[in-house]
């Protein structure tokens, strides 16, 4: 038996029984005003739903078995765009300036366009060279939110004994900041060359890229013993897609065309806690 999540900021009656209508849903659980739960659907009529989800701007998930979410074992994160607001590369290289010629690579990175990750990262870290590290520090005080949902999602996991862990393509001086602010296990991000209170234009160390995503993720996994079905993975570009592809809940959360296609569960509209209407309590 297959049965299907429904979920938006403000969910309608008239939607649900639409959509409930599409999937030949045998039964209905409203799960609060911004989520249901249809069971028994027809997963042949998937590509009409979703369809018709998009145009209604409903989140939908189908789930063969819903388990605990203290059944699972790890729960990974991107941060630029996924967890936080912002792409904070560009959000430094607006403070300089220069954020046209950032964003415009980054943008190209994002959408699968520039395949080598590690080359783009650096192109835009050179364009950085001489900007003040209290420029770094506007951005994340000025700027950088969590998206929404994203403390009720930490805070789940870990009550329910999650390993949380941080992985970004970006840079040390935020993740370190919100794996304190959050109580995140672990973190993995790029180191950025400082000198004199300035950036050097340079990265120092490996590059945290798509295989090193995975790489991080495998290993929490590995340290925990956790199966594919035990493993939640949100993320919104292409380097995270060999990350969200270790994941049985791989989420594509607000993410780039090519993400949502190879890509399990996605999040168009609905916060990241939205993630905790696939379990049962």
């Amino acid at each position: 038996m297959t049965h299907l999540i429904l979920q938006a900021p403000n969910l309608d009656a008239s939607n649900i029984e639409k959509l409930a209508a599409i999937a030949g849903a045998s039964g209905l659980q409203n799960l609060g005003q911004t989520a249901a739960r249809l069971l028994n659907v027809d997963i042949t009529t998937r590509d009409e739903l979703a369809k018709c989800c998009n145009d209604l701007r409903v989140d939908f998930a189908y789930i063969e078995h819903f388990v605990r979410l203290r059944d699972c074992k790890v729960l990974a994160t991107d941060m630029d765009s996924t967890l936080i607001n912002i792409e904070c590369i560009d959000e430094i290289a607006d403070m300089a300036g220069r954020k046209p010629q950032v964003a415009a690579i980054t943008e190209a990175a994002m959408r699968g366009e520039i395949t080598d990750f590690s080359e783009s990262l650096r192109r835009r870290v050179a364009l950085l060279k001489g900007v003040p590290i209290a420029a770094l520090e506007r951005v994340y005080q000025e700027r950088l939110q969590l998206n929404p949902g994203a403390e009720n999602l930490i805070t789940a996991a870990k009550a329910a004994g999650l390993k949380t862990m941080l992985v970004s393509g970006g840079f040390t001086f935020f993740t370190d900041r919100l794996q304190q602010r959050l109580g995140i296990d672990t973190a993995h991000a790029n180191t950025l060359g400082i000198e004199n209170g300035v950036l050097t234009g340079q990265v120092l160390g490996d590059i945290v890229d798509a295989q090193a995503k995975a790489n991080h993720l495998q290993a929490l996994a590995q340290s925990v013993q956790a199966s594919a079905e035990q493993i939640i993975a949100l993320g919104d570009g292409a380097n995270d897609l060999k990350m969200l592809a270790l994941a049985h809940y791989g989420v594509a959360y607000r993410a780039k065309p090519i993400v949502r296609a190879q890509t399990p569960f996605a999040l168009n509209f609905s916060g990241l806690d939205a993630v905790l209407n696939w379990f049962r309590g």
